[in-house]
């Protein structure tokens, strides 16, 4: 649902062309057919031949099946609608919960499966066969690689009932140094905020540790080795996590507890200040913000559909169309509605959303109740309805750490224009002299050096995080807390 398109950032996106639908439909050849087991081929997008792999089963009668997209990062994604004619040999089916409900459909004939491919108004041959394809995976070139110059320890620690899991690496020595705990974005994500083929917390905790920096990224609740629910725990939640992680470094027997800092990019932008605001002077010692919200929620959100629509080439009418249906979802969430009551009213707006975008108008039967179900759960979620209410700037003008706060001009998830402005009225007051503001005009929100800075080039960009925004982060912290 539009609504609910935070500062998360976009995990196993398709390319901007294939957001819609993904057919197959495939002629099998006459009589028996064997449409079970593995296949590798190619959809033929424009400019470059994007490659699948399915996997095709029959149990009693009744088909199934998984996909990979290499270049996507995207791994074993169910297929739903999966049907095989034995006798006509056409073959057909769908990669469920991806918007569009993208569709296969061929014929099975001569050991190869060729068809159509379709996602929304984009129609595409493709060609699935029994050899292996040549997958050249997508280039990561800043993604470290062993032997690594420092110690790495796996870490647990817990707040209450929540196990929180991670690692932490440790510049090499006896000495005590500074450490940074990394906080990811909204969503559910990994210690690396891994998405779209990038790993930008490893990246950023490796070249942070060459320096001289412990750094702890953890996994988000209910992702790896950590317990809990991302959607049923706010922002607040999320700050206690991040509270129980400063106590477990400053507690390290290599860690000066004088000179821990927190790193929050997106929706970790908010949950650091409020971490920092609920402990005393002296207990953390830095903030780093990157692409952080300066506005509620609700405000943020009405921006980034309007950016990222425009970005993909929607047309003004249709993004005002579903502006206004944005708004009147958002006007519901933040109501105290009997909980019935909004859900049967959100579905509505659903409906019309999913209705009004091209990416989604084609859902039907079971994929749509499945959409619509999904929006409805996220959007009442204790995690999405913390988010569109809370005002960051109180706590950000509560700061009384050395601050550094970045900003990506290219980035249509946390506008810049909007943000970095509300960011810098609420340190006006505060009274702290060691705050540090900078936009970078080519950077996106992952801070690559993008083209439009839609989240469909994620994946497409070679670079993790642009080696001068690494550079000034690194620098940054050392100059203050590196002996």
């Amino acid at each position: 649902m539009i609504v609910a398109r935070i500062c998360r950032i976009v995990e196993t996106a398709l390319p901007a062309a294939l957001t819609s639908v993904l057919a197959i439909a495939t002629p099998l050849a006459a009589q028996t057919v064997d449409a079970a087991g593995h296949w590798e081929g190619s959809i033929e997008t424009p400019g470059q031949a994007l490659v699948v792999m399915v996997d095709l089963a029959e149990t009693d009668g009744t088909w199934s099946g998984t996909i990979d997209i290499p270049a996507q990062g995207a791994d074993g994604l169910p297929l739903s609608d999966v049907s095989v004619d034995a006798e006509g040999g056409a073959v057909r089916f769908t990669i469920q919960g991806v918007p569009g409900e993208p569709t296969f459909e061929g014929t099975l004939a001569g050991g190869e499966i060729t068809g159509e491919f379709s996602q929304g108004p984009a129609r595409l041959p493709f060609r699935l066969g029994r050899d292996a394809v040549e997958v050249e995976a997508p280039s990561r070139p800043q993604e470290p690689k062993p032997p690594f110059p420092y110690d790495a320890e796996e870490v647990e620690y817990a707040n209450g009932d929540v196990k929180i899991a991670g690692t932490l690496t440790l510049p090499p020595g006896d000495g005590k140094v500074p450490a940074a705990l990394l906080i990811s974005g909204s969503g559910a994500l990994n210690r690396d905020l891994e998405l779209a083929g990038h790993k930008p917390f490893l990246v950023l905790a490796d070249h942070l540790t060459r320096l001289g920096i412990a750094v702890l990224r953890v996994d988000d609740r209910g992702v790896g080795g950590s317990t809990g629910s991302a959607w049923q725990s706010t922002a607040r939640d999320r700050a206690n996590d991040v509270l129980f992680g400063v106590r477990f470094l400053r507690g390290h027997d290599r860690i000066d507890p004088e000179r821990v800092g927190l790193i929050g990019i997106s929706e970790g932008g908010v949950v650091a200040p409020l971490a920092l605001n609920r402990v005393e002077p002296g207990t953390i010692a830095y903030a780093v913000l990157l692409a952080g919200p300066g506005v509620p929620g609700g405000d943020l959100l009405r921006q980034q559909l309007r950016r990222i629509a425009a970005a993909n080439g929607a047309p003004a009418e249709m993004i005002e169309e579903l502006a206004a249906l944005q708004d009147k979802g958002l006007q519901i969430i933040a109501a105290d509605m009997p909980l019935a009551e909004a859900e049967a009213a959100l579905r509505q707006v659903a409906e019309e959303q999913m209705a009004a975008s091209p990416e989604t108008a084609r859902l039907s039967g079971e994929d749509l109740e499945a959409a619509l179900s999904a929006a409805v759960d996220t959007n009442l979620s204790p995690w999405f309805r913390f988010f569109i209410r809370y005002d960051p700037r109180p706590a950000l003008g509560g700061l009384a750490v050395p601050t550094l706060a970045l900003f990506g001009g290219k980035d249509t998830q946390v506008d810049a224009d909007q943000n970095q402005s509300a960011m810098e009225a609420a340190f006006a007051g505060s009274g702290n002299r060691d705050i540090t503001v900078r936009r970078f005009p080519e950077m996106n929100h992952l801070f690559q050096t993008a083209g439009t800075g839609s989240p469909n080039e994620y994946a497409q960009i070679e670079e993790t995080m642009a080696p001068e925004v690494l550079d000034l982060i690194g620098s940054w912290i050392a100059e203050r807390f590196v002996d």
